[in-house]
């Protein structure tokens, strides 16, 4: 196989691996060296300028085998670890991979992520998301709702909430509540892309309260009052950041 003149492109399929190559100023398929249709096992260079093959020989396929490893091609990203490879690839194989959640980038490999604390709008506990804010709230809101009870047993369980080495929650103030109404659709989505449930469209507890009475706030109605308080409801907690 002779290749006059080869160009690398966007994909490291063209790979130079003959001697004695002469530049040619031409995009001739045939003339730079590529005249078959096809070749077997897909072992071959394919044209850049067409749908012609130059087909290598066992010795150069292993010799190709062999400069993609040495570039660095070393993974082929598939595994439960793994979410696909980043940019292109040689023979199927990638330089690096993007890593599911909870997996770190590490030593040409996906491993165990031990993240841990605020990093943005996600706040991590050993490489999983715990919780989740938008750009402009001082506080970390929880994957999940943790059920249904009235103010004192939903502050209590909050409190007692662990985020992540002992860092516990708070149950949302009436006004820190209205914050996460005002950024519900923003923070749906963060709950929905790190494993979690969007608010539900009904009323939560607050920790304000005032006498026997707590604050309550429907998120259907964007409104908020005072109930009973033994009275259950939807709660969430919080973890302060300031």
């Amino acid at each position: 196989m002779k290749i006059k003149f080869l160009l690398i492109g966007t994909s490291l399929s063209f790979i130079p691996l003959t001697v004695n190559a002469q530049c040619v100023a031409t995009q001739d398929c045939a003339t730079l060296g590529y005249t078959e249709t096809s070749c077997n096992g897909g072992k071959g260079i394919k044209c850049p300028f067409g749908n012609k093959w130059a087909c290598l020989g066992a010795n150069e396929e292993e010799i190709r085998d062999k400069v993609c490893q040495e570039l660095g091609f070393t993974s082929d990203c598939n595994g439960p670890e793994y979410s696909g490879g980043i940019g292109q690839n040689c023979k199927g194989k990638y330089t690096q991979c993007n890593c599911a959640p909870g997996y770190e980038w590490k030593n040409g490999t996906c491993l165990k992520s031990t993240l841990t604390g605020a990093f943005g709008n996600l706040y991590y506990c050993n490489g999983t998301v715990v919780g989740v804010k938008t750009s402009d709230m001082v506080f970390y809101v929880s994957l999940k709702d943790l059920g249904k009870k009235n103010c004192d047993k939903a502050r209590t369980l909050c409190e007692k909430y662990d985020f992540c080495n002992n860092r516990t929650g708070n149950l949302p103030t009436r006004e820190e509540f209205q914050i996460i109404v005002n950024n519900k659709s923003s923070l749906n989505n963060l709950f929905l892309i790190n494993g979690g449930e969007e608010l539900k469209e009904d009323a939560y507890v607050t920790s304000t309260s005032s006498k026997s009475n707590c604050y309550y706030f429907d998120i259907w109605f964007n409104s908020g009052n005072f109930s009973h308080a033994d009275e259950a409801a939807y709660f969430r907690p919080i973890l302060k950041s300031y």
